[in-house]
């Protein structure tokens, strides 16, 4: 198959995230076993035009920003320029609506909608747009066939209207060779938390300062690491400063992968309290390394983590919940070191291969269908 696929993002942009990881570690399989792809996705600053990245052809245009209003008129060129056989859009930001372009098959891959989250990560009228937006995709793509990367994602595509017929869940991979435990590397001697990911308010980080704050009564040396940058770094600044926790919280900013790895194998558990993820990869890395999550009972989170068994699930923007379950962790050794070893297994049953091969059958099912 020939693919020309579209991400407002490629994996080498600085703002690229676990949506350009999932892309990347999917396709980049489909490109080995004899596809070729080529990916439209905008720029930054000092960026070249062109890459080739793990076999990928990346074609950039306009910015962040801009990418909505470039982006079609881009894609229109390019297949004005050259034959494809299927068009790949990953609807991680809004939609392009690119079934209006062209009669080419349009697989829409989706790790998740904000519908009404979008309010708690936007200006208003930001969200506004956002939300308007998303309301045309049943219509827009009812020709279209759609990857889930979870349950829950698929669930809300339902409940908007598209047929779960339509739908296939995908679940993400994890790379275990990297992702591992490391007996080697001891856990910190203080009981330390970790975030890893952007700093959006809808991330919900806030949260676990506030659950900070309340475990610190109990357990002084209790600290918090949050790795990650964005807008919402400013605030989460002053709700440490206010919560009287601003030493016991650190702000680590952007962490290699190496970096990444090694925090997660130190750490007593991580936390993810984001009010919707399509999938929570975090969650699943920290699991390899045989570490527990402790995450908000919110869509896409509820399927990373097995409450109980692999870390623990808590209320949406509830600090004392959390807080009792970060003090269940560091009153317990055995049940730190027991839900360390179920959340090693559970990762095992995530992989990259598979989900790259069925995405791979996906895709030469509604080609064939088409034509």
């Amino acid at each position: 198959m020939k693919i020309l696929a579209v991400n407002w993002l490629d994996k080498a942009n600085p703002q690229a995230g676990g949506a350009e990881v999932h892309f990347f570690e999917i396709f980049r399989r489909i490109v080995d076993r004899g596809h070729s792809v080529t990916l439209v996705a905008s720029g930054w600053e000092g960026a070249e035009p062109t890459a080739a990245t793990d076999g990928i052809k990346v074609l950039r245009f306009a910015r962040r920003y801009s990418f909505a209003l470039k982006a079609r008129a881009a894609v229109r060129q390019i297949l004005r320029q050259e034959p494809f056989d299927v068009l790949v859009e990953d609807i991680n930001k809004i939609p392009l609506f690119l079934p209006t372009l062209t009669s080419l098959p349009v697989y829409a891959l989706v790790p998740h909608l904000f519908g009404q989250s979008i309010f708690q990560e936007a200006a208003f009228p930001v969200a506004v747009v956002v939300r308007l937006a998303e309301l045309p995709i049943p219509r827009v793509y009812r020709r279209s066939v759609f990857h889930a990367i979870s349950k829950s994602t698929r669930d809300d595509l339902v409940a908007r209207g598209i047929p779960k017929s339509a739908i296939e869940v995908i679940y993400p991979g994890v790379d275990t060779s990297w992702y591992s435990t490391d007996d080697s590397i001891p856990r910190e001697i203080d009981p330390t938390f970790l975030y890893v990911g952007r700093l959006r308010r809808y991330k919900g980080v806030d949260t676990a300062i506030g659950a900070l704050a309340i475990l610190r009564h109990k357990f002084r040396t209790a600290k918090l690491l949050v790795a990650g940058s964005g807008d919402d770094l400013p605030r989460l600044r002053i709700v440490a400063r206010r919560s009287g926790v601003e030493e016991n919280v650190e702000f680590l900013g952007f962490v290699s992968e190496a970096e990444k790895r090694d925090l997660m194998r130190r750490v007593w558990a991580v936390v993810l309290p984001s009010a919707r993820e399509g999938w929570g990869m975090t969650n699943i890395e920290a699991a390899a390394c045989g570490t527990p999550a402790l995450a908000a009972r919110s869509p896409g989170l509820t399927e990373t983590v097995l409450d109980g068994k692999t870390g623990a699930l808590f209320p949406y923007g509830d600090c004392q919940s959390l807080a009792g379950e970060m003090d269940k962790l560091c009153s317990d050794e055995s049940l730190r070191m027991s839900l360390g070893s179920n959340a090693s297994r559970f990762a095992g049953r995530f992989s990259w291969d598979t989900a790259s091969e069925l995405t791979e059958a996906q895709l030469k099912r509604f080609v064939q269908t088409h034509y």
